[in-house]
């Protein structure tokens, strides 16, 4: 099960940890280097686990412009960022390395994360181009890696990105379930930061009431008693950093005072 990973808690707070700009990326500080990526990975993550959050999510959001396939010295140094952070910070774990879900689970694979978020399904139309992501393969991976516990996380509706597949969007949610073995669906809004819609999170609720189902992107201490409501759990990124920027370092203050809200609703 997948609330297994969070000790059986309901209305689980997924914090990101945003690694700086890899290796093989146009905004990689190369000055600054590996030292640099652990060390900035490690502040976000400590105050994350001071503020009570139940677990983080490594992801790479710095590395524009995406792409679908990552590099290999990308794949080298977030595994290199996550096997120094993760062992300090002792809480669950997950890996998304954006936008490619082999990689991603390869990287979880190796590193012993508890899941894997990513486009796993559907096809888009997106700023990367047309985006046909590959769920057998990823799924495979896991299979050859024996890491069938690592838990896959399916986000079903892309940032930057518009479904060409015209079925609705419970639909397409039962349908991954379904066909793609997802074990958990997350809705997203149309950009890192943006709020997923509330009849989205309830169409797909509705339909896979046995399924974990997230708020992706967007969730803030205002809405949080709404989204809550509805979805399972919320991953939280932008809402914890300094102003709310997603390029900001975490402010442990704001980290803090969501997390006494959402024990609140607890």
């Amino acid at each position: 099960m997948v609330f297994d990973i969070f000790g059986s808690r309901s209305k689980v707070v997924i914090a990101m940890v945003h690694v700086g700009a890899l290796p093989g990326t146009s905004l990689y500080d190369a000055d600054g280097g590996m030292a640099a990526l652990i060390e900035g990975a490690l502040a976000d993550a400590e105050k994350l686990k001071e503020a009570g959050v139940d677990a983080i999510m490594f992801g790479n959001e710095n590395d524009r412009p995406y792409v679908f396939t990552a590099p290999p010295e990308g794949i080298a140094a977030f595994t290199t960022v996550i096997n120094a952070v993760a062992p300090e910070i002792g809480l669950p774990f997950g890996v998304n390395y954006l936008w490619d879900p082999i990689a991603s689970t390869a990287i979880g694979g190796a590193t012993g994360a508890n899941f894997v978020r990513e486009i796993f399904t559907g096809v888009f139309a997106s700023d990367m181009g047309i985006w046909e992501p590959d769920a057998s393969s990823a799924l495979i991976l896991r299979n050859n890696m024996s890491r069938r516990d690592m838990k896959m996380f399916f986000n079903i509706n892309a940032e930057f990105a518009h479904s060409l597949d015209r079925r609705p969007i419970e639909l397409r949610a039962k349908s991954a379930v379904f066909s793609s073995l997802a074990d958990a669906i997350l809705v997203s809004g149309p950009l890192t930061g943006q709020p997923a819609e509330q009849t989205d999170l309830q169409r797909v609720k509705e339909v896979l009431p046995d399924t974990p189902v997230f708020a992706n992107t967007g969730v803030t201490i205002d809405t949080v008693s709404d989204v809550l409501a509805v979805a399972d759990g919320a991953i939280v990124g932008s809402h914890f950093k300094v102003d709310g920027n997603t390029w900001n370092a975490v402010d442990a203050d704001r980290a803090r005072r969501f997390m006494d809200r959402v024990a609140q609703l607890r």
